[in-house]
């Protein structure tokens, strides 16, 4: 489904290189990158759906090497396979819940399948909250509207970067576990980019990042 091979990136040319380890994930397995801050955590994370390019390695995914693609084909391909939880919600703040659903749909040109969004919130149970603004949520709240934004398109693999983060103990369990029955459903891959090792008994497809530079 996705695998990386001897990736290494620089931001600057004066600034240093960063080494990744192999990795890959299978069509609807589950990987955990487990890493400190400044290991490359994000960097690899961009890296992986196509944000960043590589200075060097390959990283395919479905079969297809993401450096093969470029502007709109490389966008429109993000667009459809994967689904991105970002450390930070980055929701518009003047739609509701609902309406920033409805956007990568908008992005790619197809029609919004509104039921099953409220389907999709009611599963992760916040469909209270559908024509809220995000300022209106909590913090756990806004964590299971980034899961919904997420999946709603069916994407075939899922990053989530930092996704519990600013949870406490119970959260955390609550929130990884619905990520993960909701990547299971769609068949989606998921992989879960972060320091938190409290998620570390539950993956056995681990890989720890250890700073790189050189």
């Amino acid at each position: 489904m996705i695998a990386c091979n001897d990736i290494a990136f620089q931001y600057h040319t004066d600034s240093p290189v960063l080494s990744f380890p192999n990795l890959d994930c299978s069509k609807g397995g589950k990987l955990l990158l487990l890493g400190n801050s400044g290991c490359g955590k994000t960097t690899l994370l961009h890296l992986m759906c196509g944000l960043l390019r590589p200075r060097q390695g390959k990283i395919e995914v479905q079969g297809q090497d993401l450096a093969a693609l470029k502007g709109k084909d490389l966008d429109r391909f993000r667009g459809e396979h994967f689904g991105i939880i970002f450390q930070q919600s980055h929701f518009i703040q003047s739609l509701s819940v609902l309406e920033n659903l409805a956007v990568p749909h908008f992005l790619l040109g197809q029609s919004f399948p509104k039921t099953k969004a409220l389907e999709l919130l009611e599963s992760l149970g916040i469909s209270h909250k559908a024509q809220a603004k995000p300022q209106a949520l909590s913090v756990g709240e806004q964590q299971r509207a980034s899961i919904a934004r997420a999946l709603i398109h069916q994407p075939s693999i899922v990053l989530a970067d930092e996704p519990t983060s600013a949870l406490d103990d119970d959260s955390t369990a609550a929130v990884i576990s619905l990520l993960e029955e909701q990547c299971a459903f769609a068949g989606a891959s998921l992989i879960v980019v972060t320091h938190d090792q409290r998620l570390k008994s539950r993956y056995n497809n681990r890989v720890e990042l250890k700073p790189s530079a050189s």
